[in-house]
């Protein structure tokens, strides 16, 4: 028995050992923050959001965050419109989920998305960006679908 117990107790820190080694992947550069607004129907509401324009920024997100300041968020950026999905693997925050069609109308809004869920969001309709949020921004903002999303990139469309 006695080995046994020994056994499982260098088992046991072998594996601590291993999970420890395990680091969060090097921070990505986003790029400075850009400006962008919602117009609602309670104003126009400001923030600095950082773009996400490539593959390899597009997968990373909002993961390995341990919070989300109020008035920022992510901006992904799409080539062509698109059904897009989004999970919460590797991401600590809840954050809001906005679907945004290519004039910048909102579509869907995925409210307080779950940390650490595999569970997809989808737009279920083509659009040209995401825009990511401090859980809870839309509802308390009185954002909606319909509102409108004002950012140079919506210019270009």
């Amino acid at each position: 028995m006695m080995k046994f117990t020994t056994f499982l107790t260098a088992l046991f820190l072998f594996m601590s050992a291993c999970a420890s080694a395990q680091t969060t992947p090097a921070p990505l550069d986003f790029g400075p923050k850009e400006p962008l607004s919602i117009t609602s129907q309670d104003g126009t509401h400001e923030f600095m959001v950082e773009i996400a324009d490539t593959d390899e920024l597009q997968a990373r997100g909002m993961m390995y965050r341990e919070d989300v300041a109020k008035n920022e968020g992510m901006l992904f950026e799409f080539d062509s419109p698109k059904v897009a999905t989004i999970w919460m693997k590797n991401t600590a925050v809840f954050l809001d989920i906005i679907f945004v069609r290519e004039n910048g109308e909102i579509l869907k809004i995925e409210h307080y998305a779950r940390p650490y869920t595999l569970r997809r969001s989808s737009s279920e309709a083509p659009v040209a960006a995401v825009l990511e949020l401090r859980g809870g921004a839309s509802k308390a903002l009185g954002i909606a679908p319909g509102d409108t999303v004002n950012h140079s990139f919506f210019d270009k469309k």
